[in-house]
């Protein structure tokens, strides 16, 4: 039965993990959500810029954000695989969010005529839901990986000797 008891523990805690980094990453999100839809808003308010434009320019001020918030706050205990390689990806990655998040509103502004400030406010926060979805599973898998288990330490296994070593 230990086997069990240990197998529980083991899964409460890997439990346990997963609920912390949810809760670090909906933080650093949240606020992201805060800085995206604040300099979104007022890049509609005080320039002539295109609607999704703005939130173009919104969602990278809020990728440079969030990249230090999880860097630094999420994922600090997360091994750094290189800081290059995983700018790389996290820019490629978020690349990707830009386009999901911001495709959703384009379709809502440009193909269905939804473009009063409180749809484009709607549609908005509805492509960033849909992009962090995406975010969250690409940064904790292939971002910011968990550092590899260490392995248990091996006996050296005895040596036999052959009949012909012995003579």
């Amino acid at each position: 039965m230990r086997s069990t008891s240990s197998t529980h523990t083991r899964a409460g805690a890997r439990l346990r993990r997963l609920i912390g980094e949810l809760a670090k990453f909906g933080a650093v999100g949240g606020l992201g959500v805060l800085v995206n839809l604040g300099v979104f808003n007022l890049c509609r308010a005080v320039t002539d810029l295109a609607v999704v434009r703005c939130s173009v320019i919104a969602t990278v001020v809020a990728i440079a954000f969030n990249y230090l918030g999880l860097r630094y706050f999420t994922y600090r205990d997360r091994q750094n695989g290189g800081r290059t390689r995983e700018l790389t990806l996290f820019a490629a990655f978020s690349a990707v969010g830009l386009v999901i998040e911001n495709g959703v509103l384009y379709t809502a502004t440009y193909a269905l005529d939804w473009n009063s400030p409180l749809q484009n406010n709607i549609f908005k926060f509805l492509g960033i839901g849909i992009a962090t979805l995406f975010r969250f599973w690409t940064y904790r898998t292939l971002v910011f990986k968990l550092p590899a288990p260490a392995e248990p330490a091996r006996l050296p296994t005895p040596r036999r000797e052959t009949a012909d070593q012995l003579r």
